[in-house]
């Protein structure tokens, strides 16, 4: 049995329709973001930028040159990573205007150790030149986020917090905007007394820069036939954030333990442990979603990783402040769209795929992407060009083909399904696809969807250790600090078969960090509320649709 012999309740045309608002009630803006990340709001610094120099474009784009729409209370609630940001992109972004010592970074990585576990010893090896990260620099991405979304409004942009993005708005094959999602519906869909309906959006240009699992983007891709050779691949991680008692002095990353190594297992991932000045640890484990073992939970592994004598003395006499979980977009380079453009429509960031698995980064990727779409809009907003004529807006692809967003990603572009071969081979064949700079082995692998992986019971839950509210943590606690802020009543946005036999009711339940699937006899029960985005139950035979707007996590350290 495999998830994707039960495929969700959902239809993608459903979430596609033309502009139906009345002409005087319709929002009019001149480049329409969705997603308040790394990607959009770089894109909304950009055109700042580029509109600056040029006021008679900017006027014609009316009152609102440049919109962005965020799902989240504000730009940073729903955003986390490990993370070690390469500043490349920030750098050229500003172009001078920013000094990195005035970005929000938390230090310089000076020091790193990669280490390969056993359950009780940890042995320290070289790190790979993909993992090597010196001069990089750590940071909380909702903070870098919080922080871009301050320098997108001073350039002129319009952040429209607590707004989803319901539904993509096209005619004639053109991208028109997006139709917004309704607030004040219970849980039965009916309207509250503080019911509010969605609008239409219509832009000039819609950017999709919706991060991973995007709603609009996976609709898009399929609607207007964008969709490369193989189809995403996506990891689970699951972050904490500690105050600890003795300050880190580097990056460590951990490859083996508690994760096993037979292939028939299909557990690839890994830790991180990265210092967040003197008195604060954030600690993560990603694990890949083409895992097999029903009973496998990410959240628990982290727990359990947390035992080992090397986390347990980093660790010893912090404190646990915050705590989230997000997918991660895992196929690279061979899972990347036909197309990231189409009429009156760029996709970037992670939404697109711009991820590079072996080096653990997507954010300065993110960034460039985002950059080179604003350019790419910018360009066709030119008096005598339109954005949604055919080919408008293929300077966007040619742009990022010629940069070094491509050229990374094309080098380990086989990396990631040489690991569903096992840790010892996948290891040994990922050394030789860096020795070669990616020419070996020539052409490309094949990548199958995470929901057609064959499921087994494989004892994974065995040894995971109870909460002790110390050291390791339940579910449900972990929920409460994220902040999540979603109305108990509020409409089911998870699409899903419930009747369903209780091996996949157990591989739901065991794989949501947030305890929202719980299996019962017959099928699965859903509990909404404890949702924070993260994503996987998409990549696992179920889908997540927009929710309203402002509900979720709010994030401040992740």
């Amino acid at each position: 049995m495999k998830p994707a012999d039960f495929p969700p309740p959902f239809d993608a045309s459903e979430f596609v329709a033309a502009p139906s608002d009345p002409d005087d009630e319709r929002i009019q803006v001149g480049v329409l973001i969705v997603g308040a990340g790394p990607a959009g709001l770089a894109c909304a610094i950009r055109l700042g930028q580029l509109l600056e120099g040029a006021p008679q474009i900017a006027a014609r784009l009316g009152d609102v040159p440049v919109a962005v729409l965020e799902k989240g209370k504000q730009p940073g609630s729903h955003l986390l990573s490990g993370a070690v940001v390469n500043p490349r992109s920030l750098r050229t972004l500003f172009k001078g205007r920013v000094k990195t010592s005035e970005m929000p970074f938390y230090g310089r990585v000076e020091h790193e150790s990669v280490y390969l576990l056993t359950q009780g010893r940890a042995m320290r090896i070289p790190a790979p030149p993909t993992m090597r990260n010196h001069g990089n620099f750590v940071a909380s991405l909702s903070q870098l986020g919080r922080w871009l979304g301050e320098r997108a409004e001073e350039g002129g942009a319009t952040i429209l917090p607590e707004t989803t993005a319901a539904k993509l708005l096209v005619t004639d094959g053109r991208v028109r905007g997006v139709r917004t999602g309704d607030r004040g519906r219970g849980r039965d869909g009916a309207e509250l007394a503080n019911f509010e309906p969605g609008s239409d959006v219509l832009a000039r240009v819609t950017v999709l820069a919706e991060g991973t699992q995007g709603h609009l983007t996976g609709v898009a891709l399929g609607r207007l036939a964008l969709e490369g050779d193989n189809p995403q691949v996506w990891a689970l991680g699951v972050k904490e954030v500690w105050r600890v008692a003795r300050p880190l002095d580097r990056v460590i990353h951990t490859m083996g333990w508690p994760l096993r190594a037979g292939p028939k297992y299909r557990e690839f991932g890994g830790s991180f442990i990265y210092p967040m000045g003197d008195d604060m640890v954030t600690i993560g484990m990603v694990v890949g979603l083409d895992y097999r073992d029903a009973e496998l939970s990410v959240h628990d592994l982290l727990q359990e990783l947390k035992t080992h004598p090397l986390l347990r003395g980093l660790l010893k006499g912090g404190e646990r402040v915050a705590w989230g979980a997000k997918t991660i977009p895992e196929g690279g380079f061979l899972s990347l769209p036909r197309r990231l453009h189409a009429p009156g429509l760029l996709i970037c960031g992670d939404g697109a795929g711009l991820v590079n698995v072996p080096a653990l980064k997507g954010i300065h990727y993110a960034v460039e992407s985002g950059r080179l779409a604003a350019e790419a809009a910018f360009a066709a907003l030119q008096p005598g060009e339109t954005p949604w004529r055919p080919g408008a807006l293929a300077r966007y692809d040619e742009s990022l083909r010629d940069s070094f967003v491509w050229d990374d990603l094309r080098r380990v572009r086989n990396m990631r399904p040489a690991f569903g071969r096992g840790l010892v081979l996948g290891g040994a064949l990922a050394g030789a696809m860096t020795a070669t700079r990616g020419a070996f082995p020539p052409g490309s692998s094949d990548l199958e969807p995470d929901a057609d992986q064959e499921l087994i019971s494989a004892g994974g839950a065995a040894s995971y250790p109870a909460a002790d509210g110390k050291l390791t943590f339940d579910k449900l606690s972990s929920v409460f600090l994220s902040g999540n802020k979603t109305r108990d009543d509020a409409p089911n946005h998870i699409r899903l078969q419930t009747d369903v036999p209780r091996e996949l009711a157990r591989l739901w339940e065991n794989m949501c960090p947030a305890q929202v699937y719980e299996a019962v006899e017959g099928g699965v029960e859903v509990t909404a509320s404890n949702c924070v985005q993260c994503g996987a139950i998409t990549a696992k035979g179920g889908r997540l649709t927009p929710p309203e707007g402002g509900s979720g996590p709010e994030y401040t350290l992740t």
